[in-house]
């Protein structure tokens, strides 16, 4: 085995099969995985999810469907994985779980009974062939925007391995070869071209044609309910997911239905089933007078669309608090300060993952932005570092009827901190793991200050 892989290697690198983050291994790693264990995903009618935003809240929505349509449906995603209703949460912190885990999973999966998976597909999983072996049946694309650059280094990199999920589909003779496209992103055209049949959905109400669109949409904090037409199949829906992206991701949970070929009360009934996704618009209720909403949002696109769907509908003050990783894109702080500096009342600046980097110099990109936006130090722009504290104070601000809405961490279970700072060493990084968990640690404080 070693001497195929070490061939298979080889031809990697002859073939130009990787880019400047796509070392050699990682091929070789993938085809050694799959003959580990037995190529598990053979023949397993699989539904991937790519994306910059909304990749987790789509896979939730159409696992749901899928249960209600009787599937014994598997879900791999960012935030937990399983079969059925037996849904765990995902300890690891990346963006997609190794091959040789994801391998292992599929196998134990199937054993348990799962006849088809909804699986969360990252641009770092595509670009590393983390998915290598898994035969894409329906391929669905969220949306593309300014996210990893430090990683891929171009945007153009950045959506060629976003693309790849597109084409893999489109190479799986035993699948459906469709694609699920998001017509309201600018690179949707390219989505589509790499796939033989697509689906195409919107949020512009006036759209014509065959692409899906919400009709007599009623947005309100707790979700939306809507009428929309996918190839001919009428639906009634009622997404509990509260934002306008919530509507772009139950549009494109409903047309891969439609693809499968589930009948409309299915499609129905499996979006309105599901009531929350942990980190996603999540609220912490213990009775306070105000609102609190724990989210995952962390890029600038996810900001701008969170804040332009909260602020019509915050009754009173809206106050933001949420950091910007360490080894992560950097240009994407200041942009991300200005906008919460736009749209929010409050600002409070934190920690997110810092891991090797400064935190004060993470915090002073992030409030330059704010600041630009007129925002002023410690009159409506707070530094804490110390995220447990700035959730105290953020809190602390409120009053009856504000909106508290914390940023970035959603439901991660661990916080990436530099060494010596009390954490379990990370094996593989310069950094140190501490356990987190922001709605625990929001719900505790807020029992404190009512």
């Amino acid at each position: 085995m070693k001497k195929a892989v070490k061939q298979l290697a080889e031809k990697a690198l002859r073939g130009g099969l990787y880019n400047k983050v796509v070392l050699p291994k990682h091929y070789a790693n993938a085809v050694a995985q799959n003959i580990k264990h037995g190529f598990p995903a053979r023949r397993l009618k699989v539904i991937g999810v790519t994306g910059t935003n909304g990749k987790t809240s789509t896979c939730y929505l159409i696992h749901s469907m899928l249960l209600a349509a009787g599937y014994k449906a598997g879900l791999m995603t960012t935030v937990a994985y399983g079969v059925g209703k037996n849904i765990q949460p995902q300890i690891h912190h990346m963006t997609s779980q190794p091959i040789g885990l994801l391998l292992e999973r599929i196998e134990k999966m199937k054993a348990e009974g799962m006849d088809i998976l909804v699986l969360e597909v990252t641009s770092h999983a595509l670009a590393q062939f983390r998915t290598m072996g898994v035969p894409f049946d329906i391929a669905v694309m969220t949306n593309v925007t300014h996210e990893h650059l430090d990683y891929h280094g171009t945007f153009g990199a950045y959506l060629g391995a976003k693309l790849k999920l597109f084409k893999l589909a489109n190479r799986n003779k035993h699948g459906h070869r469709i694609g699920i496209v998001n017509a309201d992103d600018e690179n949707a055209a390219v989505f589509a071209d790499a796939i033989e049949n697509v689906l195409a959905y919107t949020l512009d109400p006036k759209a014509t044609g065959a692409v899906a669109a919400p009709r007599k949409l009623k947005l309100t904090p707790r979700g939306s309910t809507y009428e929309t037409e996918i190839k001919g199949v009428k639906l009634k829906l009622k997404c509990n997911l509260p934002g306008s992206f919530n509507v772009a991701n139950s549009l494109a949970a409903a047309s891969v239905g439609v693809a499968l070929g589930l009948e409309a009360k299915q499609i129905e009934a499996g979006i309105a089933n599901l009531d929350n996704v942990e980190g996603r618009m999540t609220r912490v209720d213990e009775g306070q007078s105000f609102d609190v909403i724990v989210d995952f949002a962390h890029t600038p696109d996810s900001f701008e669309k969170l804040f332009k769907d909260l602020r019509p509908v915050v009754k009173g003050r809206l106050i933001a608090l949420f950091g910007s990783a360490g080894r992560r894109d950097e240009s994407k702080r200041a942009i991300q300060g200005r906008l919460a500096g736009k749209y929010a009342d409050l600002v409070v600046v934190t920690e997110e993952d810092d891991r090797d980097i400064d935190g004060t110099e993470i915090m002073n990109q992030i409030a330059h932005g704010a600041e630009e936006s007129g925002k002023v130090r410690d009159q409506d722009l707070f530094l804490v570092h110390n995220r447990t504290q700035a959730i105290e104070l953020a809190l602390m601000q409120a009053k009856k009827g504000d909106t508290v809405i914390l940023l970035g961490k959603g439901h991660e279970k661990t916080i990436e901190r530099a060494v010596g700072s009390g954490g379990t060493k990370d094996p593989d990084n310069p950094w140190e793991e501490h356990p987190w968990d922001e709605i625990g640690t929001t719900r505790k404080l807020l029992k404190t200050i009512k």
